[in-house]
């Protein structure tokens, strides 16, 4: 079986090689990791401190890191954190992040590469967020001794490791000292086979979107654009989306919206302006009288998180796709949530909102309409789904901490 995971591994590298003649996505995936371990030695040449290594695949397992590698920063600033990622839409995107001191593509999950990684930074704890579980760096950071956590976890019946030829795959689990899961149905998948080294300490994105409302960073162009009226802030946007949200658009003219793309090339964009029938600024754009419009659009990255706070209604895309992005955003402004109603039953918060009549899943227009009536034109249950987001958020905070509690044992003041 490992022979098998090593030649995928392989297969799979070979793989993205040949793509990146062709897709740009899979290029960066090539050029990011090109020399990487001259980059490697040069960096950790000098370096004397000790390294608490912190792996994401992408952003969204990144501002699920963050909030951890932040409270290490200031509890333990002398010791030095090394940031990795596997995806290039985290890396790129992060790579000048000021919460880190190294930041790296991670090389393949080969034996030499894994070997010569750990060879190189020298971590003394690794810890690894939500879904990161791979062969080779786990076996050597065992192998080594190094403490390997894994964070913000969740487990499904349907994954690999709980299958009757699952066997490779629960051995990865063997390699981690200790799973802060999401939730009791991981503990109990996790008992199932035999795995008890575990505890709930929930999703460190709830600290992190928290966080972010305590922050009070104002956006003037956003602002001045609410002007006083209601917004409905579209976080994530795909084309599935904008072709259910169009027509809403369109229709309510006492109501603003703020749409940020989960992509902003200029397709896209003049796409959904295209689409639209009322006056649309882009915020590059934004002038003076940014307040005659009736809908901004996003045309940059990294402001999406604050942009929830201007809405009285969100609406966060990915459902009809491969996925729900994050509603955490918008739910910690205590906000009703919409998304659509198609791949959001593996996200938890979604399924919790829904039942507790916070969030709303829709398939088409006409449903996107009753259910925004219903809260709209009736104050006592728009109220009511108001306080069940941000309850919702309070009820979940402290993962953070817990986890924090326990790498103290490895760390240095």
């Amino acid at each position: 079986m490992k022979l098998y995971y090593n030649l995928s591994i392989y297969l799979l590298q070979m793989a993205v090689w040949v793509a990146s003649f062709f897709h740009s996505k899979a290029n960066l995936f090539v050029t990011g990791r090109r020399n990487i371990f001259l980059k490697l030695k040069d960096t950790f040449l000098q370096n004397t401190s000790a390294v608490v290594w912190v792996h994401c695949a992408s952003l969204g397992e990144f501002e699920q890191g963050r909030p951890l590698m932040e409270l290490l920063k200031k509890i333990y600033p002398a010791n030095k954190i090394l940031l990795t990622f596997f995806s290039p839409s985290g890396y790129e995107v992060r790579k000048n992040y000021q919460g880190a001191d190294f930041i790296f593509y991670l090389p393949w999950d080969t034996p030499s590469y894994a070997r010569r990684f750990i060879e190189i930074t020298k971590p003394v704890l690794a810890i690894f967020i939500k879904y990161e579980f791979w062969y080779n760096y786990s076996a050597e950071l065992k192998k080594r001794n190094t403490p390997l956590l894994s964070v913000s976890c969740i487990f499904r019946s349907d994954q690999l490791f709980f299958k009757s030829y699952g066997t490779l795959f629960r051995r990865i689990l063997d390699n981690f000292n200790w799973f802060f899961v999401q939730n009791q149905e991981s503990i109990k998948l996790l008992k199932s086979i035999g795995i008890t080294n575990a505890s709930v300490a929930g999703d460190t994105r709830f600290d992190r979107v928290y966080q972010i409302t305590q922050q009070g960073q104002d956006i003037p162009v956003a602002l001045k654009f609410k002007d006083s009226q209601k917004v409905f802030v579209v976080g994530s946007a795909w084309p599935e989306d904008m072709d259910l949200l169009a027509a809403f658009i369109n229709e309510n003219q006492f109501l603003k919206f703020i749409i940020a793309p989960h992509e902003i090339s200029e397709e896209f964009l003049s796409e959904i302006e295209n689409s639209l029938q009322v006056k649309t600024v882009r915020f590059s754009n934004a002038g003076a009288r940014v307040e005659e419009a009736r809908v901004l659009l996003i045309d940059n990255i990294g402001t999406l998180s604050r942009l929830y706070r201007y809405g009285e209604f969100a609406y966060v895309g990915g459902a009809f796709g491969k996925g729900l992005h994050n509603i955490l955003e918008a739910a910690c402004y205590g906000v009703p949530v919409f998304f659509g109603n198609k791949n959001f039953e593996k996200f938890q918060e979604a399924r919790e909102l829904i039942m507790r009549g916070g969030a709303f899943e829709v398939g088409s227009y006409p449903e996107l309409k009753a259910k925004y009536e219903m809260l709209n034109n009736r104050p006592e249950n728009f109220l009511l789904a108001c306080e069940v987001t941000r309850q919702y958020v309070q009820e979940n905070l402290g993962a953070t901490k817990k986890i924090m509690d326990y790498c103290q044992q490895y760390l240095q003041s």
